[in-house]
């Protein structure tokens, strides 16, 4: 946590107004127009819970339960992503994902303490971290306005593409958006930890069950999906129990 929270800048000023939303594509101005209300502080920082279920293997692999904390970081872009996975009774795995400063690690190990794998930084992998960021950012919406550094190209009624960059990092993903003004999908190639190494996969994340917490609307639910040449793998599958924004929001009263 200290790594994470040490470059970042928190304690802005900055406040939503529709003059942010100035050149961006008609379906990106209307989500978040949908997301934020006027004057809706900038997020600094976000905690969230979770839980659900996911798969540490290909389609054939059983689902595993599981719980996560994560904290973001916005300036820079950064998170932590620390959850528990439920092996079997008394069995469990510790899965850590940190993005910080240009540079992203994973690790896991059972019981949290005996290590089984580790995955340092690389280009591939800082790529894959910053696009995962830009997936969640929907959880921070104010992280996806031009102030912000997100550069929105369009490419039609319902989609656009959104590119951000953090240092020599940069990360490209289509939003898709529905009939009510929302995230239902994002989407890119992106790179996929593959024994040693790492290829570029077909990804998507799906986003639903939006809810309004601390003035901003948010999915509470989601999906992520590898498509792969013999089928797709549907990977993860949870739901947000708990949000707080940095402390000048969560000053208004936590909302669940």
């Amino acid at each position: 946590m200290d790594e994470l929270r040490q470059p970042a800048n928190v304690g802005r000023e900055a406040a939503f107004t529709e003059d942010d939303l100035a050149g961006v594509p008609d379906p990106v101005r209307a989500y978040l127009a949908n997301a934020l209300r006027e004057g809706q502080p900038y997020v600094d920082s976000v905690r969230l819970e979770q839980s659900g279920k996911l798969r540490l293997g290909d389609a054939s692999s059983p689902w595993k339960s599981f719980t996560a904390t994560q904290h973001v970081t916005v300036d820079p872009p950064g998170f932590y992503w620390d959850a528990s996975i439920k092996l079997a009774p008394l069995l469990s795995l510790r899965v850590r994902d940190l993005f910080r400063d240009w540079e992203g690690t994973a690790s896991v190990s059972l019981f949290g303490v005996i290590p089984l794998d580790r995955a340092t930084s690389s280009p591939e992998l800082e790529e894959a971290e910053l696009m995962r960021y830009l997936a969640e950012a929907v959880w921070y919406p104010t992280a996806l306005l031009p102030t912000a550094g997100v550069e929105w190209e369009s490419i039609d009624d319902s989609t656009a593409n959104a590119t951000v960059e953090d240092g020599d990092v940069s990360a490209t993903l289509t939003f898709s958006f529905n009939e009510d003004d929302e995230v239902a999908r994002v989407h890119a190639d992106r790179y996929r930890r593959v024994d040693d190494g790492y290829e570029q996969t077909p990804w998507s994340g799906y986003w639903r069950n939006y809810e309004t917490r601390n003035g901003v609307r948010v999915p509470t639910a989601g999906e992520v999906v590898w498509h792969l040449p013999d089928g797709d793998v549907h990977a993860w599958q949870g739901r947000v129990t708990d949000i707080q924004y940095d402390e000048r929001l969560s000053g208004r009263g936590r909302e669940r």
